[in-house]
């Protein structure tokens, strides 16, 4: 139904048949109506025609399909498939797009384009590696990789069938897939078996191939090659099959045809002593052809031709004769070593076997050159079979296959005036290979009927099984063919009648030509075929006499009875072939008479039997394999490039079962859609109501609302079915409903302009209006204004006048009234005044008299308080001491003992009765009053030398405090000395200051008059040189780059030798009983060799580039003059830069030793002090004196006062010693420049050093007075030196400010000079002066920064000396006070706060390890640390600093060995973790930027290049290399992946269906790959990487998403589309904005997608006129010309409004671009690497402070 309203539409397009043309299009102008027998129609070029329909079968026409469909990559995504569809489709890609591939289904179609295309390098098979088939533009490369991938996939063998007429290019497909295989993936061994395979190519071309009248390198036999894959499908070998050598030719060819290549090559080289010019030794030699064998082949075929020169003279009819000593013949024999007489005899006669006897029968001429020209056709094809015997064996696996992909290349369908018996043969194979191929294409299609459920109708196609039946099956052609060859006396006519009776009227397919009786026509799938039956007896029995043959094997040339060894083998009963195969090349030799016995059965296999055998098997083969077809189609037979003939194509398609795939599939449902492709396609046919949750469902609805017949469709689980034509339906829909809204569209848009148009006009009349009114309206208020400014004018007048009258009498009344106030009030204030002084008189006179009266009062009550007081100390001292001498107080202390002994007096008294007992009482009570006596007179004299002590005390005690009192004066003394000092350096800093300032000021202005004079000087330069100077310098940048790349090419050879070298250590390793010796050595000094090459390298962007050698020229003895001074000079500064090492160490040797002992004076002396503190404490603390000791005691009082507030003065006088001390040390820091440092560093030291830790903790001890008085005295010292030293530096400062003023004088005049001189020179030479000049002068600036630099490191690495001596000085100064205190000290006493920071204890930031621990070392450090827990718990760059800090003490310990050692295994270690993760990219960020880590502590604490760090430079670009490569698997799908929703390039799709065009899951969007560039970026952050290398890794990245999705874009047509470009440009700013996100616009990431941005632009812009084609040229800077020419052709409309690009526009543009000097290259190479730099970023964080986390297990390292 949809197919009729087609036709009834005006404006339809059909075809018609056309003799010339095969089909033409044509455009209905009339409707149809049905039973209408003529249809009104107009052709292309606008002729009018009336196409009449058969009355019959009242076909219509076929009709042509909508142009967005014209093009298309796959035949079956046609919505209408016929004959004409297929031959416009592939005459567009062929013509128009340059196209050669085009997919049919299953079946890829290749036009030979008669042209090399640069569509077969390695890039474009990169590109091809991995991708789904229907992802990618048809290729060979697309087939091959599908075939890998099966094979990998499903474990299955594949074959790609390779068929086609001859000059088709069959053999150039079969051979760019091979290659394909060869490069994809590689061989398991060394034996480069890839290599082998590629190489077998030309030499079976040579003994092969020929020239025919339709190619010019024709295949002249058949070929199947199994390439062999092991479990890793890497190819491990490979074996040969070859099908029907065409012998004859080695004796006949015909008119502009040749014989085999090998021919002419050996005659062009026959004046060479050796073939050196065939180029066949080399790969000869590769597949294992020594070089004698080489030469045998060569005399063989040598004598070959030599045979053919052969000549026969007649003796009669029946006999003949070779003339004597005939020279080709005697050539021959010497060539072949056989003897001449036995040849010559056996050329000219034969031998007959009976029964009884055997006859010698002389032959006649005819006969003996048939016996010539198949003898040496005998000769070549067993040469040929024993080449292809020697290929396979050089080719067989040493491994055991474990599967294969065969590629078979064989002869097409072919009809000719004449055809014969090899035509027969080959029509045969290709009815075989068709049956194969029809199978196969039912079996697809049943299959993905039933996958997706659809209901299975059987579908008739063409079955050619009746066609092989007639030819081998029983009494076929075959079989009647060889039992005629059976025949004694068989000959061609009788064969024929033979056919004629078996077949003729019997079957369909066989007829007999009208006349003749010698020829027979089959009806093949292809077309009809006549055969001559002439001449098939004899090719099929391959007659050769076995004399001859016999002759030859008793050559005395080895190689020649090799050649029929063989063939015995092959004839032998009980030898069979390998696995039962019998190649038909191996053709037997037939003896003119047969012999008995079962050898001469074997012998008489005819060519026919053996070919269907050989058949028989290959149609094994292919079965047992996945088959891919390839059918090449010759475009026309006079070799024009990309000329298509229509007729000759047509035949082709028909011939090679393309026009049957087609109708195979058009007689189902050809065409299939996804639902979600469907849906997003016919989205705009369905309304918001219709759109379901389900697509599914939603798809199903529509469908039934746009077509009402069923039929046409069917729903399959995944996919929508359609019959032929209803999508073609489905796009008119679509197409008028898209055509309304457009027209509702411009509907809106027309009637917004006219309303806009209309607002616009009454808006103008509006505004008119307003402005006429406002003029009225402003000229009334103008008159009112006038008349109320008139009266106001009246109003002001007359106010005036009574206002002034007013104002004269107020002032006079004023005037009045202000004296008389006035004189009154000054008589008020005279009286308050006198007032006032009275009274301040009384009081001050009252106090006076009370303040006398009080301190009469006061001076008499403290005299009587004082007198009173007196009295009663002189009672209270006379009553002690009476105490102290009676003895009463002893009573009273010992009153409890007279008690004792009253009770025990007492008791003597109640017992003594008891007389022994009294006695005994007395006796002890004596006793113990003895003892009490005793004791009280020891304590008596301690009393007394008590009261001694306390006056000795008392008088120690007066001579303290004066000695106090005398510090203090000289304190105060010190304290204004200070000030005076602190004032003058303050007057005097601001002074040096201001004048600072105003050098600074001078300075600035002479720079910016510099800044100007060069800036016009670069002016007036730019002016003069113009573009010629930017072109030199573009290509000086290019040069530096190509240089760089050089770099990284070298770098990429090393590193892919060193992986090598590291595979061949495994090896050996792992090969038994093989000890490997220590290579450590060998492999460290070649990676320092290589080292040298890299810094080489490194120092690139450092130098300047000459312009040209010329000019370098000029400048180079200069460079040598110099490099030889730099280098006298360096020897120079070595040698006194040692004695200036040695002086400054005996010099701080020296002071060092004054210092310690001046510092043991002053302890000693501290310590005496404080011993003497100590003992006076104590004293008084024990003394038990009344009058000193007691708690109230006036002398006890009076000393803790002076000792309490001695002890705070000395502690805030010590404050500020530090306080005082710190702000020196500051302002040396910020003030004084490099001038004395050492110096004042060591009095600052000596300082610091006399205020040990311990006296801080003791500042209540009197001996600290006499320390702090010391310490001013230093920091007082210190001041002046450092006065002075300031002064000093001032004066410097001013002096070199002065000389810079004069040095920039001196420039500027020189700057003229030149300039005025530069004026003078014509162009050419003012250039070239002008960059002389600069390169002189950045030479001697390059060489003063030199010598700066090595000033500064010569004065960091003293300071780094000096610090370490001090550091451990202080370290055990600091340790050996800490002993002397003691620990109840330390606890009890406060410890004071300090202004200088000093650590705790001081670590040099260094490791110490054992050299056994090397190895656990590595191993816990980098073979098993894990990146992602250290990146989150520990410090960025852990592991670098641990190696460092490890390397740094053994090269502390100058143990050099250790330091080779550690790196070298840390080198390797790195390695290893690459080798094993590599494909990590956590890994390789966290390895990267440890590595680079190390190299910034190499050469930021070392301050020179160690040799191991450039190892270390090479592994860190080697890992930076991998970086970029990581992103490419989600790259390719950035054209895929539609974000801009409602943008839609979906359209019709055939077999090889697209993996997804719509986001489903698993598919890799635009979000995708933002989140895994956030991921990269995050671990890069995390790992502490270099900002810089960050923005060299994400320039990398985004190089290559540029590069990958350009070459996705020029290998995909269906991608370059407007939608697309739109698409495109759309993801390129979501990456511009995740760079603005990072901060990264100025990595240049950005410049490295400009020619994507650029190929989506032309995609976008408009392509008709000259005036576009030149915006494009100007546009497209950044893609070749071969890129813009791909886009273009490629350009396809997506929906009916866009328009193709015309063939002429392109070849404008190409015209336009030819003067462009640009690469030829068609991809971008995605696997180009910029070269990466590691710009020196030290570290801020000190290697002391560094913990090492417990996790690590490195508890047998030890921090120093």
């Amino acid at each position: 139904s949809s197919f009729n309203e087609l036709f009834q539409l005006l404006g339809t397009e059909v075809w018609i048949p056309d003799p010339e043309e095969v089909w033409k299009s044509a455009e209905l102008l009339k409707d149809y109506k049905p039973g209408d027998k003529v249809l009104q129609l107009r052709l292309e070029e606008g002729k009018d025609l009336e196409y009449s329909l058969d009355p019959k079968t009242k076909e219509l026409p076929p009709l042509r399909n909508p142009d967005i469909l014209v093009g298309e990559n796959d035949l079956t995504a046609l919505s209408y498939l016929h004959e004409p569809a297929v031959l416009h489709n592939l005459k567009v890609r062929f013509i128009d797009s340059k196209l050669i591939y085009t997919y049919c289904g299953i079946v890829l179609v290749a036009i030979n384009p008669y042209e090399q295309l640069p569509i077969y390098g390695e890039d474009i098979i990169n590109a091809y590696s991995g991708q789904n088939m229907g992802d990618m533009d048809p290729h060979i490369f697309a087939v091959a990789e599908e075939a890998y991938k099966q094979m990998a996939r499903d474990e299955r063998n594949q074959s790609i069938i390779v068929s086609g007429e001859s000059g088709a290019g069959k053999t150039v497909s079969a051979k760019y897939a091979m290659r394909y295989f060869a490069t994809v993936s590689g061989s398991a061994s060394e034996a480069n078996v890839e290599e082998k395979v590629l190489a077998s190519n030309p030499i079976m071309e040579s003994i092969g191939n020929a020239k025919t009248t339709r190619n010019d390198n024709s295949s002249r036999f058949g070929k199947y090659i199994e390439i062999g894959f092991d479990k890793r499908y890497r190819i491990i070998g490979a074996n040969m099959r070859t099908y029907l050598l065409e012998k004859s030719r080695v004796v006949f060819q015909a008119e502009e045809e040749r014989n085999y290549h090998i021919f002419y090559q050996l005659c062009a080289s026959a004046a060479l002593p050796e073939f050196k010019t065939l180029r066949l030794g080399m790969t000869f030699t590769l597949l294992c052809c020594v070089d004698s064998y080489q030469m045998g082949i060569f005399r063989i075929l040598a004598g070959i031709l030599h045979l053919g020169n052969v000549e026969f003279a007649s003796r009669d009819s029946d006999s003949c004769t070779v003339p004597p000593k005939h020279e080709p013949l005697t050539i021959f024999c010497d060539l072949m070593g056989v003897e001449y007489e036995e040849m010559a005899h056996w050329l000219c006669h034969r031998k007959l076997a009976t029964a009884t006897e055997t006859y010698i029968k002389p032959i006649s001429k005819l006969h003996a050159i048939n016996a010539r020209d198949a003898l040496a056709k005998h000769i070549y094809a067993n040469l040929f079979n024993w080449i292809v015997d020697h290929v396979n064996k050089a080719l067989h696996a040493a491994v055991k296959q474990h599967s294969f992909i065969g590629v078979l290349d064989i002869y097409g369908f072919e009809t000719f005036e004449i055809n014969s018996f090899e035509q027969f043969c080959i029509n045969y194979a290709n009815e075989k290979l068709q049956q194969q191929f029809n199978m196969h294409v039912f079996k697809l299609e049943q299959e993905e009927y039933m996958k997706e459920q659809i209901p299975w109708t059987l579908i008739d196609f063409y079955d050619n099984q009746p066609c092989i039946n007639l030819i081998e099956a029983k009494m076929g052609v075959l079989d009647l063919l060889d039992e005629e060859c059976k025949m004694p006396k068989g000959s061609d006519d009788s064969w024929a009648q033979k056919l004629y009776n078996t077949h003729l009227n019997k079957c369909a397919l066989f007829e007999k030509p009208r006349m003749s009786n010698k020829a027979f026509i089959i009806k093949h799938f292809a077309d009809k075929v006549e055969y001559q039956c002439e001449g098939f007896l004899e090719k099929n029995k391959d007659t050769v006499y076995e004399e001859q043959i016999r002759v030859l094997k008793s050559s005395k040339f080895k190689l020649l009875p090799e050649l029929f060894q063989d063939e015995e083998k092959v004839l032998s009963p009980t030898s069979a072939a390998p696995s039962g195969r019998v190649p038909l090349t191996r053709m037997p030799v037939k003896p003119a008479k047969a012999r008995p016995g079962q050898a001469s059965k074997e012998h008489k296999k005819t060519v026919g039997h053996q070919f269907r055998n050989s058949l028989h098997l290959l149609m094994e083969t292919l079965n047992a394999t996945t088959p891919h077809y390839v059918r090449c189609i010759k475009p026309n037979d006079f070799k024009f490039p990309f000329t298509f003939d229509e007729k000759r194509a047509v035949q082709q398609l028909r011939a090679c079962g393309v026009l049957e795939t087609i109708r195979i599939s058009a007689a189902g449902f050809p065409s299939r859609w996804t639902y979600q492709e469907f849906f997003s396609r016919y989205r705009v046919l369905m309304k918001q109501r219709d759109v379901l949750g389900d697509r599914k469902q939603t798809c199903k609805n529509v469908l039934e609302k746009l077509i009402q017949d069923k039929d046409k469709y069917q729903f399959g689980k995944t996919k929508i079915f359609f019959r032929a034509g209803q999508v073609a339906y489905l796009e008119k829909i679509r197409a008028d409903k898209l055509r309304a809204a457009c027209i509702r569209i411009q509907k809106t848009i027309r009637g917004w302009l006219m309303r806009k148009k209309y607002m616009r006009m009454r808006k103008a009349a509006i505004t008119i209006q307003r402005h006429v009114r406002g003029y009225q309206a402003r000229c009334y208020a103008k008159f009112l204004r006038r008349t109320r400014a008139a009266i106001t004018i009246q109003k002001f007048q007359r106010m005036y006048v009574v206002r002034k009258r007013y104002r004269c009498m107020r002032d006079a009344t004023i005037a009045l009234q202000a004296l008389l106030r006035g004189y009154m009030v000054r008589n008020k204030y005279q009286m308050m005044l006198r007032e006032h002084k009275s009274v301040v008189i009384q009081k001050h006179v009252r106090g006076w008299l009370a303040r006398r009266r009080y301190g009469r009062t006061l001076r008499a009550i403290v005299y009587l308080q004082c007198c009173y007081r007196r009295m009663m100390a002189k009672r209270e001292l006379k009553k002690l001491k009476i105490e102290a001498r009676s003895v009463e107080r002893y009573k009273k202390l010992h009153i409890g003992l007279e008690n004792k002994i009253m009770q025990l007096q007492r008791k003597i008294d109640e017992q003594v009765k008891a007389p022994g007992l009294l006695e005994n009482v007395s006796v002890v009570v004596s006793f113990l009053s003895a003892v009490e006596t005793e004791k009280l007179r020891g304590d008596v004299e301690r009393l007394r030398l008590s009261e001694e002590e306390a006056r000795s005390a008392t008088s120690r005690v007066l001579s303290l405090q004066e000695e106090i009192a005398k510090l203090r004066t000289e304190l105060h003394h010190t304290q204004a000395e200070k000030k005076s000092i602190e004032e003058r350096a303050d007057k005097y800093k601001h002074e040096t200051e201001q004048l600072v300032s105003e050098l600074k000021e001078q300075n600035s202005l002479l720079k910016t008059e510099k800044e100007e004079l060069n800036r016009r000087i670069h002016d007036q330069a730019k002016e003069i040189t113009g573009w010629k100077l930017v072109e030199e310098t573009k290509q000086l940048e290019l040069d530096l780059n190509d240089e760089r790349l050089r770099y990284q090419n070298l770098l990429n050879e090393f590193s892919r030798l060193e992986e090598r070298y590291d595979d061949l250590k495994d090896e050996m390793n792992l090969m038994p009983g093989h000890k490997r010796t220590d290579s450590t050595h060998s492999s460290n000094e070649s990676e320092y060799t290589f080292s040298s090459e890299i810094t080489e390298a490194e120092d690139l962007p450092l130098r300047m580039e000459e312009p040209s050698e010329k000019k370098a020229a000029l400048d180079m003895s200069l460079f040598l003059k110099l490099q030889k001074r730099v280098s006298e000079l360096e020897q120079e500064k070595q040698s006194l830069q040692d004695e200036l090492d040695r002086k400054e160490e005996q010099a701080l040797r020296a002071e060092l030793e004054y210092e310690s002992l001046k510092r043991q004076e002053l302890e000693s002396e501290n310590k005496k002090l404080k011993n003497e503190l100590n003992e006076l404490q104590k004293a008084l603390t024990e003394t038990r004196a009344p009058e000193v000791t007691a708690p109230g005691a006036p002398a006890y009082r009076v000393l803790l006062d002076q000792l309490t507030s001695v002890s705070e003065e000395l502690e805030v006088r010590k404050e500020e010693v530090l306080i005082l001390r710190s702000q020196l040390v500051s302002q040396k820091e910020a003030i004084q420049p490099k001038v004395n440092h050492t110096r004042q560093v060591g009095e600052l030291h000596c300082v610091i050093n006399l205020q040990s830790p311990q006296d801080y903790h003791m500042l209540n001890e009197d001996g600290e007075l006499w320390l702090a008085y010391e310490g001013l005295k230093q920091a007082n010292r210190l001041l002046e030196s450092q006065l002075q030293s300031q002064r000093k530096s001032h004066e410097n400062e001013l002096e070199s400010l002065r000389g810079e003023i004069q040095s920039l004088k001196e420039e500027n005049n020189r700057q003229q000079q030149l300039l005025a001189q530069n004026l003078q020179l014509p162009p050419e030479a003012r250039i070239e002066a002008s960059l002389q000049h600069e390169i002189t002068r950045l030479t001697n600036e390059n060489l003063d920064l030199m010598e700066q630099l090595e000033k500064q490191d010569k004065t960091v690495r003293k300071l780094k000396k000096q610090l370490k001596v001090f550091a451990k000085k202080i370290g055990e100064l600091e340790v050996g006070q800490m002993e002397n205190i003691s620990p109840g000290q330390i606890i009890d006493e406060p410890i004071r706060p300090v202004n200088i920071p000093r650590k705790e204890k001081d670590f040099q930031g260094m490791l110490e390890y054992k050299k056994e621990d090397e190895q656990k070392l590595v191993k816990n450090l980098i073979l098993e640390l894990k990146p992602r827990g250290v990146a989150v718990n520990l410090i960025p760059g852990l592991p670098a600093y641990i190696l460092f800090m490890c390397v740094r003490h053994a090269d502390y310990l100058n143990d050099d060995q250790k330091v080779r050692s550690l790196l070298t295994s840390t080198i390797n270690g790195i390695k290893k973790v690459l080798k094993k993760r590599g494909d990590d990219f956590e890994t390789v960020s966290f390895w990267l930027s440890n590595t680079c880590r190390f190299l910034h502590c190499l050469k930021q604490y070392s301050g020179e290049e160690v040799s191991s760090a450039l190892i270390l430079v090479s592994l860190a670009l080697k890992m930076a290399r991998t970086f970029g490569m990581m992103v490419t698997a989600s790259v390719e799908r950035m054209l895929e992946h539609e974000t801009i929703q409602g943008v839609s390039g979906v359209k019709p799709t055939g077999l090889r269906k697209r993996t997804s065009s719509i986001a489903d899951e698993g598919t890799y969007t635009l979000d995708s790959i933002i989140r895994q560039l956030n991921s990269f970026h995050s671990v890069m952050c995390q790992h502490g990487m270099d900002p810089e290398l960050i923005k060299q890794v994400v320039k990398q990245m985004f190089y290559i998403i540029g590069a990958v999705t350009l070459n996705n874009l020029l290998l995909r047509k269906d991608m370059c589309s407007w939608s697309k470009g739109m698409q495109i440009r759309y993801n390129v700013s979501q990456l511009e904005e995740w760079l603005r996100d990072k901060n990264l616009m100025n990595s240049g990431a950005k410049e490295t997608l400009e020619p994507l941005i650029q190929a989506a632009q032309l995609l976008q812009v408009k392509k008709k006129t000259d005036e576009d084609a030149e915006a494009i040229c100007s546009m497209c800077n950044a893609l070749t010309t071969a890129q813009i020419v791909k886009v273009l052709n490629l350009y396809t409309p997506v929906n009916e409004f866009e328009e193709r690009v015309l063939v002429s526009f392109i070849r404008t543009i190409q015209v336009r671009l030819r003067d462009r000097k640009d690469s030829p290259q068609l991809l971008m190479d995605a696997k180009h690497i910029f070269p990466v730099t590691f710009p020196f970023n030290p570290s801020s964080l000190a290697l002391e402070t560094i913990q090492i986390p417990a996790s690590l297990g490195l508890g047998f390292i030890s921090r120093v």
